[in-house]
């Protein structure tokens, strides 16, 4: 085997763990034909406060954290001493930064001439930017080799626009850890519980953050039409607490909410769950991007319900129920049909793990970044 190629990968989304796992598995899958360098911040300003680097166990790939600047505003946030990294010898140079923000055009304007530049993005909606973010894509597309959509809307909105439209590019989701979301009985039993719960329990689950746009009201209201036996489980946090809290205080002994949840306790909560829903509702400068809690619920073995807002329905394929954002009256006849009949449950569940398993897992997600990669090197990408 010859000298390996030098990948280089970046992205404030690295400073979590489980997200890094894309950068792990690369170094994997590959084979010992790639080295494989994956930038995080040394701490991130996120949504649930300033977090530190976190340690993944049996790392492959070779973690560099940098010092972040403005992390407070995602869109003006840029690395510091980035130049220590990038200056280096790349054969490619993957930027897990959007190419609107000024990270990602800094990381265009530094990434060296013989390497080619990766492009990554989870933007959806067809969009003008104003000035400086419009300069700021100009110039990281024109730097740019190649592109990734997170997914089919996500291709479909950037195909057909300028500085994308001529570029190779491919569709590749995020992935699942399948090792740590898995269908497990026994911490189902132990989730349930500590919640004061039965085995034989329905439970009805929402995983997301507690936002009118995630549908919180929808769900509510589809429950309290349901006519099936039911339990609810909220596992996220936000503005739509107070609402939750009095859904919680109609039905007592019925709803429990899960607040501080960190995501390796995710699996647990998933667990307890007899079917996930996910009743998104598109705004006018928002759908859902992708629908993370979807793949890890289908891996747990935990049938899912989406609305059909952005790229949901492309997740789910035909391993789940996908229903308009605004029917009420559906999403309650769904809840009260796959509740009613255990032969469903069983069917869908069997069908979501399939699914995750063979388009979602790390491994398999981390293969396809590799491929295009290696078409771009090539020239045969297209």
């Amino acid at each position: 085997m010859g000298k390996p190629r030098r990948l280089l990968t970046i992205g404030h989304s690295y400073v979590v763990s489980a997200n890094r796992r894309l950068a792990h598995e690369m170094a994997v899958q590959s084979h010992d034909a790639w080295e494989v360098t994956a930038v995080a911040p040394a701490r991130y300003r996120g949504d649930l406060g300033s977090i530190a680097v976190q340690p993944l166990a049996g790392e492959e790939s070779r973690l560099e954290p940098l010092h972040v600047r403005f992390d407070r505003w995602p869109h003006l946030m840029w690395y510091a001493d980035l130049g220590r990294i990038l200056d280096a010898s790349w054969d490619v140079v993957h930027c897990w930064e959007e190419p609107y923000i000024l990270a990602g055009a800094q990381i265009a304007r530094r990434t060296p001439r013989d390497a080619r530049l990766v492009i990554a993005s989870f933007q959806n909606l067809v969009k003008r930017y104003p000035w400086p973010f419009s300069a700021f894509e100009r110039s990281t597309m024109a730097r740019a080799d190649g592109w990734i959509g997170f997914g089919q809307t996500v291709h479909d909105a950037l195909a057909a626009r300028h500085g994308y439209s001529d570029k190779p590019s491919r569709v590749i989701p995020p992935g699942v850890d399948l090792a740590r979301f898995r269908p497990d009985p026994a911490v189902r039993r132990q989730t349930l519980e500590r919640l004061g719960w039965g085995p034989a329990d329905r439970v009805v689950g929402f995983l997301g953050r507690f936002v009118p746009e995630k549908g919180i009201p929808l769900l509510i209201d589809a429950l309290t039409g349901a006519t099936a036996g039911w339990r609810a489980l909220f596992v996220g946090g936000g503005p739509l607490q107070g609402a939750l809290e009095e859904f919680a205080a109609a039905h007592p002994g019925r709803v429990h909410i899960a607040n501080g949840v960190t995501h390796d306790e995710v699996p647990g909560w998933l667990s307890a769950m007899t079917l996930l829903c996910a009743p998104s509702q598109t705004t006018g400068r928002w759908r859902e991007q992708f629908g993370r809690m979807l793949i890890e619920a289908m891996a747990c073995g935990v049938p899912v319900v989406a609305s059909d807002s952005g790229e949901m329905p492309s997740v789910v394929g035909d391993a789940g129920v996908v229903l308009s954002e605004r029917d009420v009256t559906a999403w309650t006849q769904a809840i009260d049909r796959l509740l009613g009949s255990e032969a469903s449950l069983r069917e869908q569940a069997a069908r979501g793990v399939d699914r995750a398993n063979a388009r979602f897992g790390w491994p398999v997600v981390a293969r396809a970044h590799l491929s295009f990669f290696e078409a771009l090197l090539e020239g045969r990408a297209a």
